[in-house]
């Protein structure tokens, strides 16, 4: 049942105090909901490190948020792109090296309904890859940076986790026999959430000082579907935007900023609009399917992820 902890209107911004002395990092930072969450944190002080895969889309943002904020807002970037696990490791690298504080790591970015089966430079099935072993990578070599400051790990997860099958398919993970966009972005959602869920495990039996949360932007007009989605997806979401089941980025960057800077949110949660199919609406604690948390699943997801990326966690 969805949770309305924050009053009728949910969790908005007005609930921010002072975040001077703050430094978040975004992935996919430059456009979208990822856009919306710098504003917001900038608009009350913090700094805003942007981990993007573009340097143009990169270099319009940070002038459009100088301008709105002023030449001494303290946004910057730093070149990555997730479906290079290569270009991870030199980003998180460049990370440790500049960025001395971490209060939270907001894993934002994401590829989404590549309408055929492509594969990254690793060898992935492509949204795995990004949206997954890319963060997966990133999160472990950022992690004591994080915890050196009581951080939070932030997972942007979507309601898509729901439209395929209810499991990591560990015997085909790229999809060779049966590609279908939907199934294949709803796999690397859910195994985005089972890695957030098994890292708080993990945490916790470590006796970490890092909180992870799991929340989605629920049905936002972002450039999601327009930058990797067929043109039946692009020209569908192009027709839902105009009704009121679609709302603005900036609602859809609610969630993640409430999970990146909120005290007193459940780590075992999915948080996001809890209004029409938890799509739009007041934010807050929505309803998480049993099937995302499934031990078992969890523990050989983690496995395989380390073998993939060829990164062992130190926890």
């Amino acid at each position: 049942m969805a949770d309305t902890q924050f009053g009728p209107d949910g969790w908005t911004p007005g609930r921010l105090g002072s975040l001077a002395g703050k430094t978040y990092l975004i992935t996919g930072a430059n456009a979208g909901a990822g856009f919306q969450a710098s504003r917001i944190l900038l608009s009350k002080g913090a700094k805003v490190v942007m981990l993007n895969r573009s340097t143009g889309k990169s270099i319009d943002a940070i002038d459009e948020l100088k301008k709105e904020f002023g030449a001494a807002a303290d946004v910057s970037f730093v070149r990555m792109d997730l479906a290079e696990l290569a270009s991870v490791r030199e980003a998180a690298a460049q990370v440790l090296r500049t960025v001395p504080q971490v209060d939270a790591l907001i894993c934002n970015a994401a590829i989404a309904q590549v309408p055929k089966q492509k594969l990254t430079k690793d060898g992935f099935e492509s949204q795995l890859g990004t949206n997954h072993y890319g963060h997966f990578l990133l999160c472990g070599m950022l992690f004591s940076r994080i915890e050196d400051s009581k951080g939070r790990i932030v997972v942007v997860a979507s309601l898509g986790y729901k439209m395929g099958v209810r499991t990591i398919q560990f015997d085909d993970m790229n999809w060779d026999k049966n590609y279908r966009a939907n199934s294949a972005y709803s796999q690397s959602k859910l195994a985005q959430m089972m890695f957030a869920f098994e890292l708080q495990d993990r945490v916790k039996a470590a006796d970490k000082n890092v909180e992870v949360y799991v929340c989605h932007p629920g049905s936002s007009a972002t450039s999601l579907i327009k930058t990797s989605g067929s043109l039946a997806s692009r020209t569908l979401f192009g027709l839902m935007s105009l009704s009121p089941l679609v709302q603005s980025a900036e609602k859809g960057a609610y969630p993640e900023v409430m999970c990146a800077t909120e005290d007193g949110l459940e780590q075992r949660a999915l948080y996001g609009p809890t209004g029409r199919m938890e799509w739009v609406g007041p934010v807050g604690k929505g309803t998480l399917e049993p099937y995302a948390c499934d031990k078992s699943v969890m523990a050989r997801l983690w496995l395989r992820s380390e073998n993939e990326t060829g990164f062992s966690w130190c926890l």
